[in-house]
């Protein structure tokens, strides 16, 4: 009988850019088709030797880290009220989560680089990647 491959793993290699990275968006994407948490997708991508990329709160896989090119967030030159408080009130142990960061980003209709870059402001660290990444 033929073993077939795990269908996060064969999504995974259907979804690598260029250079055999997984976007983190692809990696959000393969999750919800596949109805599975994240973890599972960035467990699978650890298991296969894949490198994910482009965070989408601009933390990590925008070039080489040893150049501290790596995040392309910038802190956010002013941070509105609303959004610092909510910032805030979802720290755990004094650092935002990952997850947490989404949800807000959704509260308020904004752009997820838009909390990241506020939490900077605040010297609030992103942490618990959804995908396993940090």
């Amino acid at each position: 009988m033929e073993e077939r491959e795990d269908p996060i793993a064969t999504a995974i290699r259907r979804h690598l850019d260029q250079e055999g990275m997984l976007s983190c968006a692809a990696a959000f994407r393969i999750a919800r088709e596949l109805d599975v948490q994240p973890s599972a997708v960035g467990q699978a991508a650890d298991a296969l030797g894949v490198r994910l990329n482009r965070c989408q709160l601009g933390l990590f896989g925008y070039g080489p880290k040893a150049e501290g090119r790596h995040k392309i967030v910038q802190p956010a030159e002013t941070v509105e009220p609303g959004l610092a408080q909510a910032i805030r009130d979802n720290l755990v142990e004094g650092k935002l989560p990952c997850r947490a960061a989404w949800e807000i980003a959704s509260a308020l209709r904004i752009p997820k680089m838009d909390v990241s870059a506020a939490a900077e402001a605040l010297g609030v660290k992103i942490t618990r990647c959804q995908l396993g990444a940090f």
